[in-house]
């Protein structure tokens, strides 16, 4: 198995390589715009290593990884032209630059393109590919639907919200694992394994992100700190302190959460005094840890060596210990 670095040239090679039509412009350029604002490419990197873990060669699953790229940056188009998003990586986002129609055409477009290079494989792998592919995107968009219903509900369970966040970011980490190992002939337990072992991981990543929102360095986090809080994001922080608040520290945290007159600082402070006494970070990052050791059980019960797999717990150990 190659380094990440190397797999990223390989995706970046791939991408560079896609051919848009010139005409019609407004339908197209907007591709080329959002896949130059960069990312980490980790899903189709994902699919790469999975599909050398099992003996195949990177550059055969290249259009599907292309395809788990494509489909990454739709669904960001459409969600933040759903969310009203003015910057997407530090630049405008597509209906910012454009307009909503556009944003909205030219992901379905993607959508689209994203299935061509889907189905660019040997046909006896094509069912099963599509069918896992066809999963994981009716499986993002439930997410999507559930993040925005959590806007409006005040009830929202820490339950719901793994089952959001598994939903919206996570199936497609795994999805990604589990196509590249169908790709290289991995046997149906193996990759169902693989795509467990991604949807865990990825679990654990955004309950990290949760935490590292209200206490990272704001120099190395990249974004203002405390942003969720301001934002009255339902986050694993918020309702985990509201179920194990007390009466009056639920009133409080309820207050906070409602009300719009309170100085931004002083609201992140507030509510930042409220998740250390009631002990919050520790319990997240417990609840962190579970899922990751969820994940590591699943790769340690597919059925290869130990020595092929450790570049993908070294991946997985790295996602978890991050400032960014």
């Amino acid at each position: 198995m190659r380094n990440i670095p190397e797999y990223m040239v390989i995706v970046e090679k791939g991408l560079a390589d896609l051919h848009f039509p010139d005409r019609p412009k407004e339908l197209y350029d907007p591709l080329r715009y959002i896949l130059t604002l960069g990312g980490k490419r980790m899903r189709p990197v994902l699919l790469l290593m999975a599909h050398e873990l099992f003996g195949g060669k990177a550059e055969n699953a290249l259009p599907q990884a292309i395809a788990i790229e494509l489909f990454h940056n739709f669904s960001l188009i459409h969600d933040d032209i759903m969310d009203n998003a003015p910057l997407r990586r530090g630049k405008k986002t597509v209906h910012e630059k454009w307009n909503s129609n556009v944003g909205i055409l030219s992901g379905d477009a993607m959508l689209v393109i994203a299935y061509q290079q889907m189905s660019k494989c040997a046909a006896d792998k094509l069912p099963e590919v599509v069918r896992v592919f066809n999963r994981t995107a009716i499986e993002v968009c439930e997410g999507q639907q559930y993040d925005m219903e959590f806007e409006t509900r005040d009830d929202v369970s820490i339950e719901e919200y793994i089952n959001m966040i598994a939903l919206k970011t996570s199936v497609l980490l795994g999805g990604a694992l589990e196509i590249g190992a169908i790709l290289a002939n991995a046997n149906k337990k193996d990759a169902e394994h693989l795509n467990e072992f991604g949807k865990n991981l990825g679990i654990a990543f955004q309950l990290q992100d949760d935490l590292l929102d209200a206490y990272g360095d704001p120099d190395k986090f990249g974004k203002k700190v405390g942003g969720d809080i301001v934002a009255n994001k339902k986050t694993y922080l918020v309702l985990k302190a509201l179920k194990d608040a007390d009466a009056n520290q639920n009133k409080e945290l309820q207050q906070l959460i409602q009300s719009g007159t309170i100085p931004e600082e002083t609201k992140i402070r507030q509510v930042l005094e409220l998740f250390n006494a009631l002990s919050i970070p520790e319990k997240t990052r417990m609840a962190m840890d579970e899922y990751y050791a969820k994940s590591i059980h699943h790769l340690n019960a597919i059925s290869l060596d130990a020595s092929k797999k450790a570049p993908l717990e070294k991946l997985a150990e790295s996602l978890m210990v991050r400032e960014h």
